[in-house]
């Protein structure tokens, strides 16, 4: 993997350049849930809030993240999947890291989590922390800064994350099936966005994750034949786009790795996915509704033709994603995978 140093980041300048990236099942499935609203917490959290107590941080995490992503090209996509997953069922509250008990099935271990992966970058950037500033960053914090590390080392934008959330203590795998599947249209996106009180905007904003997304064939194959009884392949996909997709994921299938990139330039954080959508190649149909839908499709069109607008307002939604907190108290754990 080539890294291009490109922009103004401490540690943190970081583009990787296109290449063949085995990317981890799709990055961000339109993944958000049907719950009731989440309360603020009380704190207000702080892009300052370490400055005096853990100083090097950033830096800590930032080199952490960068070592992993050159070690394994999977990394960004996960760690970008994993912060969307652990926001949407509880809110940022870590709790996607806990692992499971003899007495409780976690999160981490829901039948919609089992391809989230690479828990150890977080647990290694941890360790580190209790060494320099022992019981002081939350394990919520260190996937927040990580998301916004594997944006911008992938060529996407940077912004300054908020800071002193607290983790959870509760991780349920059953909360997992209220994930949204892929086939949701808009309506049921932006009602589920609104549980989170993120907006059309946000939704439509967010979704673009799926730059750097990859999607087994379990999850559009339901596209390519016997769609309904007028239309053997859905007719909002291209069908030369739908055709290649029928050779990729053929029936039968042995090959459960089998799938496909959701942006064509995978590795790198562009607005490619927008401009796909609008060629009639979204993977997921939840993806191909937001072209279809006049309450979307301006926002769609503005991303495809305007890359820094994209990057201005995803860095914003990302930051408002960031503030979705669940309403017990929290704490710090002292190792990510066990509360105290």
């Amino acid at each position: 993997m080539v890294l291009l140093f490109t922009s103004n980041l401490d540690v943190s300048k970081w583009m990787v350049a296109p290449a063949p990236l085995p990317a981890e099942n799709m990055l961000f499935p339109i993944i958000f849930l049907l719950l009731t609203p989440l309360s603020a917490s009380k704190a207000e959290l702080d892009a300052h809030y370490y400055d005096q107590t853990c100083p090097q941080l950033e830096r800590i995490i930032s080199e952490t993240v960068l070592n992993a992503s050159m070690h394994d090209t999977k990394v960004p996509a996960r760690i970008l999947r994993m912060f969307f997953h652990d926001c949407f069922i509880t809110g940022c509250d870590a709790s996607i890291l806990l692992d499971s008990s003899a007495t409780n099935k976690a999160e981490k271990d829901g039948l919609p989590n089992i391809s989230v992966r690479s828990f150890y970058v977080i647990d290694d950037a941890k360790a580190k922390l209790e060494n320099a500033c022992p019981h002081t960053v939350s394990c919520a914090d260190i996937i927040a800064i990580a998301a916004r590390d594997v944006v911008a080392m992938s060529g996407g934008p940077y912004w300054n994350v908020l800071k002193g959330r607290k983790d959870g203590r509760v991780s349920k795998a059953y909360d997992t099936f209220n994930l949204p599947a892929p086939t949701f249209n808009v309506s049921q996106l932006i009602q589920s966005f609104a549980k989170r009180g993120l907006g059309v905007k946000d939704m439509v904003t967010l979704s673009g994750g799926h730059t750097l997304g990859f999607s087994h064939c379990s999850s559009f194959e339901s596209r390519l034949r016997n769609f309904s009884s007028l239309h053997d392949i859905d007719p909002s996909i291209n069908t030369e786009f739908a055709l290649d997709l029928r050779k990729k994921c053929p029936k039968p299938n042995n090959n459960c790795n089998a799938g496909q990139y959701l942006d064509f330039t995978a590795s790198v954080f562009d607005n490619d996915y927008y401009k796909q959508l609008l060629a009639g190649k979204g993977v997921f149909s939840s993806d191909q509704s937001l072209v279809g839908d006049c309450r979307t499709r301006w926002i769609v069109e503005a991303f495809a033709k305007d890359q820094s607008l994209f990057f201005k307002e995803f860095a914003a939604s990302m930051l408002k994603l960031g503030n979705v907190r669940g309403s017990g108290d929290g704490e710090v754990r002292l190792n990510c995978r066990i509360a105290n």
